[in-house]
């Protein structure tokens, strides 16, 4: 069996190039780990690949949805292991890229996502927190599911009516759907290659600083008019991710310019330093400095790619 490479790390890090060049070096295809970038027309602000870089090799679950559509992480995973199957049925090597933590902890843990949904329930809830507020919604949730609840702030209203959505249709808390806490990690399966990028906090912070610099320069502000000019809510949940909320404060006159790339760049090193504190929680990674250079670390990378292929077989 190939192996299956995911490659993780703080938004900024180098993820993109390392995936694609290891994907030229040992016939792998790339599978988005991204929670935005699945999005269509949402390009700048997601740092989505470049139109050459996605010419190099195969992309999957990148400009896969409209952004009208919701995805979750029960999706993601759904989707990803039929891709996983897929490519190593093409003879090639699976090689799943992103900084969305739960989406790859989706694939490597016993997640048990509930799939079913109800437009009508999610519709009840909503006009119930639009009526009564966040904090009476999010003391109901706390009333039928106080796990989940201690672990939502009361304005994370989305996951907060998926917590009762779930518990109204199947009965058992969200919570409990989990089966494992967020903490245990089990042991990977051998045909797996975990690979974390990492680097010094200040060489992280410089290039994200640098790439929202890049990211304004680029055309963030020109591309989210154009969003909302084709009658895209501004509300939507991706609209709402870093980058795009941003563009939005510019626009609807809350932000200069200025002000708005220093906020930009501040939420997006924090946003770093949250996935950061995610990942290295986990033992299963193997971790590699970027300061290190490329070559060394493809060449690591491969050997321990074909190391595990022979186990394997």
């Amino acid at each position: 069996m190939y192996p299956l490479v995911i490659i993780i790390g703080p938004t900024g890090v180098g993820k993109t190039s390392l995936g694609i060049a290891l994907a030229q070096e040992i016939g792998g295809e790339i599978i988005s780990g991204d929670s935005v970038q699945v999005y269509q027309k949402l390009d700048i602000g997601s740092a989505k690949p470049s139109v050459a870089e996605l010419q190099l090799v195969p992309h999957h679950l990148i400009d896969y949805l409209d952004p009208s559509e919701p995805f979750t992480a029960a999706q993601f995973k759904l989707l990803a292991n039929s891709l996983i199957e897929e490519i190593r049925g093409r003879g090639h090597v699976p090689i799943v890229v992103g900084g969305t933590g739960l989406y790859i902890r989706s694939l490597l843990d016993p997640y048990d996502f509930s799939e079913l949904g109800s437009e009508e329930i999610r519709s009840k809830w909503k006009e119930f927190a639009d009526s009564f507020g966040n904090l009476k919604l999010h003391e109901v949730l706390k009333e039928r599911d106080p796990e989940t609840a201690d672990q939502l702030h009361p304005n994370n209203v989305l996951r907060i009516i998926r917590a009762l959505e779930v518990f109204e249709l199947t009965g058992k808390t969200l919570s409990s759907q989990r089966q494992f806490r967020d903490d245990e990690y089990q042991p990977l399966d051998s045909s797996i290659v975990y690979i974390g990028l990492t680097a010094s906090r200040d060489l992280i912070y410089e290039r994200i600083n640098q790439r929202c610099v890049a990211m304004l320069s680029q055309g963030l502000i020109e591309e989210t008019l154009k969003l909302l000019n084709m009658g895209y809510a501004p509300t939507l949940k991706p609209l709402q991710s870093i980058g795009y909320r941003h563009a939005l404060w510019y626009l609807k006159g809350l932000a200069t310019q200025p002000e708005m790339l220093r906020l930009l760049q501040r939420d997006t090193r924090h946003f770093a330093k949250r996935q950061l504190t995610w990942f290295r929680r986990d033992p299963r990674i193997t971790w590699y400095d970027i300061e290190t250079k490329l070559n060394d670390i493809l060449k690591s990378i491969v050997q321990t790619c074909s190391a595990k292929q022979t186990r394997v077989e």
